[in-house]
């Protein structure tokens, strides 16, 4: 045998020993389980701290990286956080959101490798998490977010909440392409119900993430020139509850007055009840029951469907 035929061989049993896995250039994908967080600018902050506490019963808790935020966690690893808003009456109150995964460096290197400008390295805050922030394709600010092994620390009155669990939160969306690229083909995030208010458009378009029950929401419906009521309303979020009825109940037992903007209970055309509520800035809290009523309009839904959060 010849010398080129046997350093051929060797290769191929090389390639062989290996495996398939061995044979891939680059990092792998790890797992992204959901919704960490969205962080929204207010103008008010001792306003907003007690719609979030005294309405919605969401620990607080100050910002463990950011000394001037405040965070309400609605479980151990889900939360909403408010910062000052850079100038009063801003139109986009959205500043950032954040998704859950496994191995934030192995997301980071895996980005990296597909084009994605990431930093050089994660941050390491002082609750022990690890965390990176990029961009998605219509420079929304997306961090990615592992958990510390020390969780937040339990409330001593877990009733307070009106919800255990943010199911969900969306964005205002243009390029639906663009999102999908980065969002499906990267992140594996797959099309969960997408519908419309009219038929032969698309409106909103939900994107489940590949390890849990959580999803973003693409909001396509709004004008060139949006207004910072329809922004506000577009760049939500959503806490999951078994019962609109239920909550409907409480609040109003709890002296909540609904204002001219919110909405009594109404079924959504993907067949869920919600509850629309405002905080101080405008920003849109979409309770939405976890399962539907009805078969929902436009699509099916396509993967498990949210629940409570379990224990804290």
């Amino acid at each position: 045998m010849s010398a080129r035929k046997q350093a051929l061989l060797l290769l191929l049993c090389a390639l062989v020993e290996l495996g398939p896995a061995s044979a891939q250039s680059g990092p792998s994908r790890p797992a992204i389980t959901g919704i960490s967080h969205v962080t929204f600018y207010a103008d008010d902050l001792q306003k907003s701290e007690a719609f979030y506490t005294n309405v919605l019963g969401w620990e607080q808790q100050p910002a463990a990286d950011r000394s001037t935020g405040v965070r309400f966690f609605a479980n151990h690893q889900q939360f909403i956080e408010l910062v000052p808003a850079p100038r009063p009456a801003m139109l986009n109150r959205l500043q950032s959101f954040g998704l859950n995964t496994s191995d934030a460096e192995r997301l980071r290197r895996y980005l990296g490798a597909h084009g994605v400008a990431v930093p050089a390295a994660v941050t390491v805050a002082p609750d022990g998490s690890r965390y990176f922030v990029t961009h998605d394709p219509e420079g929304n600010e997306v961090e990615f977010v592992q958990l510390s092994k020390h969780a937040v620390p339990a409330p001593a009155n877990l009733s307070k909440r009106l919800s255990t669990h943010i199911i969900h939160a969306g964005f205002v969306a243009h390029n639906r392409a663009g999102l999908d690229h980065f969002y499906k083909d990267l992140l594996g995030c797959h099309l969960y119900w997408e519908g419309a208010a009219q038929a032969g458009h698309t409106d909103w378009v939900m994107m489940q993430v590949p390890d849990g029950t959580d999803w973003i929401e693409y909001m396509l419906y709004l004008p060139t020139t949006p207004s910072r009521g329809q922004l506000a309303s577009a760049n939500h979020f959503s806490p999951g509850v078994v019962s609109i009825a239920e909550l409907n109940k409480r609040l109003l037992s709890q002296g909540w007055k609904p204002s001219a903007q919110e909405r009594p209970p109404l079924l959504g055309l993907d067949g869920k009840w919600q509850l629309d509520l405002f905080d101080p800035d405008g920003t849109r809290v979409e309770f939405m029951e976890f399962e539907p009523v009805k078969t929902p309009c436009c699509s099916s839904f396509t993967g498990p469907l949210p629940g409570p959060y379990p224990g804290w």
